[in-house]
Order: C-alpha cells, then sequence, then structure tokens
C-alpha cells in the first residue's frame, strides 16, 4: 500500500520493471491487464517518485535514463524476492509429482554442474521426468518458453530477453584452454601472441544472442584467427589435443576437460567481463510451486569446488 512514508509499493515496482522491458506504455499496460490511462499515470508517478523521467524518446521509440538503466537491476531483485513470497513451498510436494519438466542449455555448460541439480531431482522426485535438451541456433527459446514446451533456459548471453525472468545461478572466469604441452604454457601469454594464435571459435546461438567472448572482442575492436569455426562447444577441446590450437571459454567448462583430456588452462592476456549464467523462464510458471521448486534446485546446485554463499 502507498503511503507518504513508503510511495512505492508492489504494483508500482511491477509496473516499473516492466516498462523498462518493453519501452512501451502500450505494451505495459497489455502485459499487466491495465488501461493506457491507468499505466501512464503509474509512470508519471514513478517519474515523481524518482525524480526522473526515467523512459525518454529516442530515435527508435523510448529509450531508458541513466538513472533507471541503474535501477533496473535492484528493482528486478526486489521484484522476484516479493514474488517468491506469495510461494508456498508447504503447497507442493516433490515426491508425488509425475510432473515431465524441460530444460535447454547450451552445450558449453559443463556436466559436472549439472550432475548435482540432477541428483537432487532424482532423490527430491524420484516419479518426475527430466528432459535436457540442447539449445541451437534453429531453436526459438522464446516461443518455446511462452508454449511451455520449454521450462527453463538456462544461458549467459551478456543481454538476454528483457521481458524473460532471470535468476543467476553462477559467475565464472574466462580462460584459454590448450594442449597440455603448447607453447602457451611455458610462459605468460601475451597479447600479441593471443592475437596471433589459431583460435577454435564456436558459431553463435543465433545474431541476438553471441557469446561473451566474441561480443567482447567486436566491442574492443579486437580480431582473431579463427582457423576451425565448430558448431558444438563441447567438441572444441577434444579438437585441441596435439594441436596448437586455443579455445577461450569459461573456467569451470575448461576444468571440467583438464580432468578427462591431456590440457591445459592458461590466462588470458586480455581482461574479460566474467560470465554470468543464470536461468530464464515465462511469466506464466512464475507462480507455479512446482517450477518454483525446480528453479530453486538450479539455484542451490553449486559449481565444483565453490563455496556456498
Amino acid at each position: 500500500m502507498q503511503s507518504p512514508e513508503n510511495p512505492l509499493d508492489a504494483q508500482l515496482l511491477r509496473v516499473f520493471c516492466i516498462l523498462l522491458a518493453e519501452r512501451s506504455v502500450t505494451r505495459t499496460a497489455a502485459r499487466l491487464n491495465l488501461s493506457q490511462p491507468a499505466a501512464s499515470l503509474a509512470l508519471k508517478r514513478l517519474r515523481e517518485i524518482f525524480g526522473d523521467q526515467l523512459l525518454v524518446r529516442g530515435r527508435d521509440g523510448m529509450v531508458p535514463t541513466e538513472r533507471a538503466i541503474a535501477l533496473q537491476q535492484t528493482a528486478a531483485k526486489a521484484l522476484e524476492e516479493l514474488d517468491n513470497l506469495l510461494v508456498d513451498p508447504n503447497r507442493v510436494d516433490p515426491a508425488s509429482s509425475h510432473q515431465s519438466f524441460t530444460i535447454a542449455l547450451p552445450d558449453y555448460v559443463a556436466p559436472a554442474y549439472l550432475a548435482g541439480a540432477v541428483r537432487e531431482f532424482r532423490q527430491r522426485a524420484p516419479h518426475a521426468r527430466l528432459t535436457l535438451r540442447s539449445l541451437g541456433a534453429d531453436f526459438d527459446f522464446e516461443g518455446a518458453l511462452a508454449a511451455g514446451t520449454v521450462d527453463i533456459v538456462i544461458g549467459n548471453w551478456p543481454s538476454p530477453p528483457a521481458y524473460l525472468r532471470t535468476s543467476t545461478l553462477f559467475e565464472d572466469d574466462v580462460v584459454c584452454l590448450v594442449d597440455r604441452d603448447h607453447p602457451f604454457t611455458r610462459e605468460p601469454l601475451s597479447r600479441t601472441d593471443f592475437l596471433a594464435a589459431n583460435h577454435i571459435a564456436p558459431t553463435p546461438y543465433s545474431i541476438a544472442h553471441r557469446g561473451v567472448v566474441e561480443t567482447h572482442l567486436t566491442k574492443m575492436r579486437i580480431s582473431r584467427e579463427r582457423r576451425l569455426v565448430i558448431s558444438y562447444f563441447a567438441m572444441a577441446p577434444y579438437m585441441l589435443v596435439g594441436t596448437d590450437l586455443v579455445f577461450t571459454t569459461s573456467r569451470h567448462f575448461a576444468r571440467y576437460f583438464t580432468t578427462i583430456l591431456p590440457l591445459a588452462i592458461v590466462e588470458p592476456p586480455l581482461e574479460f567481463p566474467r560470465m554470468r549464467f543464470y536461468q530464464l523462464w515465462h511469466d506464466r510458471t512464475q507462480h507455479s510451486p512446482i517450477h518454483h521448486w525446480l528453479r530453486q534446485v538450479l539455484t542451490r546446485n553449486r559449481l565444483p569446488g565453490e563455496a556456498p554463499g
């Protein structure tokens, strides 16, 4: 409830988050089942509360202000916490569920991470079914989430679709993976040698969802020698054995393959941003107790060797 001491209530917070995702009063009103005047009034109230325009007209429509962008992540987290209060964990009994779930994910999420989640799923929901399907460039995961053929998507693109629900699973460093006898293992890797090296480069899952490594290199206007282009991340480590190739990837993925192949991890000479792995889901399952439980299973799961907390 709004009051002079507490002008921002849950509904206004929800309007704020949807406005930033949709960047349109009309689409926000439609998503929240509000009239357009009501949505416009909510935007006016939000502007008064924050002392900022929040959304302004740009060349291609409405764009968020710097203040709105700074508030977005905190607001989304606060709304997620409020929504979680509405899910009663006592209303769901995974042990008696016969439901089928589907999680779509790229193959650069190492099996070592998934193993813990699958183990808890089997222990807690022995009668339920879980399908893990590959996330490829020809797969419309947004449409699948909306249609209900997929329940959760795991990804790490720098800019996931803003209208989907998101929660962080873990963060990871960017490293280089090479053959155990590669010259790069003998001394610190220089920027010059890194750029001149022969790289394995994965094809992006889609033009709209390029990976962290390619996005960062493009932003820095840096190009590298792409000697081998592959469609499957999990194939890359096997191509490194006995060659001079370099594969830039996440630390947990690289560490897993050093346990089964004669490979070594080398620190990159460039400062890449940390990779943020998250789960995405559609509004239609936001208040479903059994789906909330499944999301919590993924959230509780840790990378091997990662400290809780």
